[in-house]
């Protein structure tokens, strides 16, 4: 008998992915430059120029069994070292490569992260609004995702809720600063206030509490923005790291998770993720894109496009009557929604092929997320479809 908990999963396919599915289709019928899709967060600019020379060499001078082969189950070595190296200069820690454990992604540092500081039945906190793949990233793994209800004054942190739910059972916190869907960036303020509170409940409850922090934006920040690195405030903190987004590799799936060298244990937590990936199938990202990403470390791609965009849709949304808090990163924006059913403001606006995502699957009530990773001329030939969509539906 096949597993019903994963069948049932198969009715609650991703509504993003469901959307950029119908974008595609609506796209073969009028020409996808029709179609104003910001559904899915996939990067538009190219990767740099540099980690393609790279890849070119690695391809003609080194040994393809090296290139192609599988790496040791924890990432190579001289990787590791190299990403240790680099966030010391950026953030002033204190990582060596036995810290550093490669991943595929954020969301596969994000599934060892949790298995190594919970058991089955234990909680974990994160904060609406949230990425939905959390839900399976936590629950999947025996633990149980608590969601605190959003600050939507200015999606911060939410933390009278918060304190209530911070209960003995928890044992680690999940956020995503700078953050999808909301574009927010927590300050430094947030962040401290946020490892008080922590502290003081590991000393109440006698355990510890991890700070699971998910990365993947942490470098897309606008101009002006305050983004403090997350680990520099709270000791046991297992930092999450994708370069899908800063240097434009989604499709490569590699990243990697930092452990703190304060944090409880920390000689172990490596090692531990190497573990627990004989149980999950994770093995050995690839091998030649390990080595690719360690000669680009300190690189992103042009980022700059997604600021220019952010500027271009805040002003012309908030201009016909859209409430928003203004993001401070990433390529994501929040804005609310015209009428309390966000699922049926996203549905009239696929009348004027502008393809928007409910807030609901994010955890938080008549919002809706853009995804504004396209090409600039596009966002500003959607913004006349805008336009005729609130004029038309809601004046």
């Amino acid at each position: 008998m096949i597993v019903q908990k994963y069948k049932d999963m198969l009715k609650g396919k991703s509504v993003i992915r469901q959307l950029s599915e119908f974008a595609t289709a609506r796209g073969k019928e009028i020409g996808y430059e029709n179609v104003f899709d910001y559904s899915l967060g996939n990067p538009s600019v190219p990767v740099p120029q540099k980690f393609t020379d790279v890849m070119i060499d690695l391809i003609s001078t080194r040994d393809p069994m090296e290139l192609h082969g599988y790496s040791q189950s924890l990432g190579i070595p001289s990787v590791r070292e190299k990403t240790a190296e680099s966030l010391n200069q950026r953030f002033g820690m204190n990582y060596t490569g036995n810290h550093i454990f490669m991943t595929t992604g954020a969301a596969g540092a994000i599934a060892h992260a949790v298995r190594c500081v919970t058991q089955p039945g234990d909680e974990v906190i994160t904060f609406a609004p949230y990425f939905p793949e959390y839900n399976p990233y936590i629950n999947l793994s025996g633990a149980v995702l608590k969601v605190v209800p959003a600050n939507v004054e200015d999606f911060q942190v939410n933390f009278e809720a918060f304190e209530e739910m911070l209960t003995e059972k928890v044992m680690a916190v999940l956020i995503n600063t700078p953050n999808n869907p909301s574009g927010i960036v927590y300050t430094t303020g947030t962040i401290q206030k946020l490892a008080g509170i922590m502290q003081a409940k590991e000393k109440e409850y006698g355990h510890d509490i991890f700070l699971i922090s998910d990365e993947p934006y942490r470098e897309i920040i606008f101009e002006g923005t305050d983004s403090p690195y997350i680990s520099k405030f709270y000791k046991n903190t297992l930092s999450c790291y994708s370069y899908s987004k800063s240097l434009s590799l989604p499709g490569e799936r590699i990243g990697y998770v930092a452990v703190n060298p304060e944090c409880t244990d920390a000689e172990y937590i490596t090692n531990m993720c190497g573990q627990i990936s004989r149980g999950t199938g994770h093995n050995c990202p690839p091998s030649i894109i390990q080595l690719a990403v360690a000669q680009v470390l300190d690189l992103t791609s042009d980022l700059s496009v997604y600021e220019k965009n952010m500027n271009i849709l805040y002003k012309e949304l908030t201009s016909l009557g859209f409430e928003c808090v203004k993001p401070g990163g990433t390529f994501y924006m929040f804005p609310k929604a015209l009428e309390e059913d966000a699922i049926a403001f996203c549905e009239k606006a696929k009348k004027y092929d502008l393809i928007l995502v409910p807030s609901d699957t994010f955890g938080v009530k008549g919002y809706f997320r853009l995804a504004y990773c396209i090409d600039t001329e596009k966002v500003e030939r959607s913004l006349e479809a805008f336009r005729k969509f609130v004029n038309t539906e809601y004046r």
